[in-house]
């Protein structure tokens, strides 16, 4: 199949997707180079180390002025496109479905974690004065949001039509987006088409300022590192390590166990698939937020398989009910408060958190500090003799110094929670291009050509001459040609019929 992909690119006369360009073009080795580099400087130079989160701060700011629109635009596009309500209907519950078992195996795991290691059993230490203070806010904002009703009337429901937009709501913008899809869908399909291809075009100018943002992806990586490093410290990077160890390690069981299993059962291989979205992971290593990579991930699934449809869909209503690796930070940071505070919680009370949880981690899209807030509530809502006001307050502070570190687990398996989940549940769908999937699997590279032209992968500007070969192969039904989709509009359904006739 890969063969095919060259031999169809190089017949067409347009510059094909391989040789590979030299390593020092690439995005995801200059991400490694600000990675190490923010490492060093966090060991050699604290101080100055401790100056550069705004770095990192920025770089997400400006991911996140994007986000929103192009999440609007992917989630009309897909569902106006269909032109059935009811076959987007159905997909949409197969999502939500998969979804909810996701997050109970994941909130399972948190449970079970922290009662096997008791990473809070035998906790002395103090938690830092500054911390407590940010713990204060922390709790104070999770108030606000704790309870089914404010969740519904507050995060899931717009309060205008603008509004998710100017505050960066995922979950409100992709209310909206649902709502406006709808709409079109029952409009005369002449006019539905040109109301799709407008929205199209103006995606493809958001991917346009997408391409622009991530040339400062490695700055950010270097400032989110340095910081991470310097504040932490040599000497207490081992401060609450037994924490970070079970969280790491289970958010691995969880990845390589649990999603290993649901990728088998779907016909790929989950290591196979973090390799493809390598580039990314390492964006969000340094960034500590999935949100910078999710525009990336739009492109990247749909040149790997995936109809637009099922992306289009899947991967923004996944960024606020998919949180696997936020699940799993709940759990396990509920119980650490509980055991650091020399307090035992009965096993019906940790079923009934849980169950609470489940409400409770939607909504809290993959960004810096989420994680606390969403814990903060969870423990107010929860109430009782077990989580006071107090003892909230204390345990949020003893995780607040660590929490970076967890929060890029948390980001990194929520990421690859909503790859997976894509895959599978286009599989599902029968919208998923499975030769075109293994060959992207077997050749990352494959997708080389469609994520330089919507993102600006590679060094080389050599955007429009992938987009002119990505048109011409299109058109002239070469197998497994990788075409250029540079807001992910192509049709993928169609593709899959050139890439069968082609093999």
């Amino acid at each position: 199949m890969a063969d095919a992909a060259t031999a169809g690119s190089a017949g067409t006369g347009t510059t094909p997707v391989r040789p590979r360009k030299k390593i020092y073009s690439q995005l995801w080795f200059w991400v490694i180079v600000g990675i190490v580099s923010g490492i060093l400087v966090g060991l050699l130079a604290p101080d100055f180390a401790g100056e550069t989160k705004w770095l990192a701060d920025t770089f997400v700011q400006m991911i996140k002025v994007i986000i929103g629109p192009v999440i609007f635009c992917t989630v009309v596009v897909g569902i106006a496109s269909l032109g059935n309500l009811a076959r987007a209907g159905g997909l949409a519950l197969r999502a939500l479905g998969y979804f909810l078992v996701m997050t109970v195996i994941a909130l399972t795991l948190g449970l079970l974690a922290g009662n096997l290691f008791q990473p809070g059993a035998g906790f002395e230490a103090q938690p830092d004065p500054s911390d407590l203070a940010k713990a204060g806010e922390e709790a104070a904002s999770g108030g606000d949001e704790s309870g089914l009703i404010p969740f519904i009337q507050d995060s899931l429901l717009p309060h205008s039509f603008f509004g998710p937009f100017v505050e960066n709501s995922v979950l409100q913008v992709l209310v909206l987006a649902i709502l406006t899809a709808c709409a079109i869908s029952s409009l005369n399909p002449a006019l539905r088409t040109r109301l799709v291809g407008g929205v199209e075009s103006i995606a493809q100018v958001i991917f346009g300022i997408i391409k622009i943002i991530m040339w400062a992806a490695p700055v950010a990586a270097f400032g989110g590192m340095a910081y991470t490093v310097g504040q932490m410290g040599p000497e207490s990077l081992a401060n609450l390590g037994m924490l970070m160890l079970v969280f790491w390690g289970t958010c691995a069981v969880f990845v390589l166990g649990v999603l290993g299993v649901v990728s088998w059962a779907a016909g790929f291989n989950v290591l196979k698939v973090i390799r493809l979205i390598k580039d990314e992971l390492l964006i969000i290593v340094g960034t500590s937020s999935s949100e910078s990579v999710l525009p990336r991930f739009l492109t990247k699934l749909q040149s790997a398989g995936a109809s637009k449809q099922t992306v289009g869909m899947v991967i923004p209503t996944g960024y606020s009910f998919n949180l696997d690796g936020t699940c799993i930070y709940l759990t396990l940071g509920a119980l650490f408060i509980i055991q650091a505070g020399g307090e035992v919680l009965p096993l019906g009370a940790q079923i009934g958190l849980a169950l609470l949880m489940v409400l409770t981690s939607k909504g809290a899209a993959g960004v810096t500090g989420a994680g606390l807030v969403t814990l903060a509530a969870s423990l107010q809502a929860f109430g009782g003799e077990f989580f006071t006001p107090e003892a909230i307050v204390v345990g949020l502070a003893l995780i607040v110094g660590i929490d970076r570190v967890m929060s890029e687990g948390r980001a990194l398996t929520n990421a690859i929670g909503n790859v997976v989940a894509t895959l599978v549940i286009a599989r599902w769908n029968g919208e998923l291009d499975r030769e075109r999937l293994a060959a992207v699997l077997d050749d990352p590279q494959l997708v080389e050509a469609d994520m330089e032209a919507a993102h600006g992968n590679n060094a080389d500007d050599e955007e429009a001459g992938t987009e002119e070969a990505g048109t011409e192969d299109a058109d002239s039904g070469q197998a497994g040609t990788a075409h250029t989709e540079t807001a992910g509009s192509g049709d993928r359904t169609d593709r899959r019929d050139k890439v069968t006739a082609g093999s």
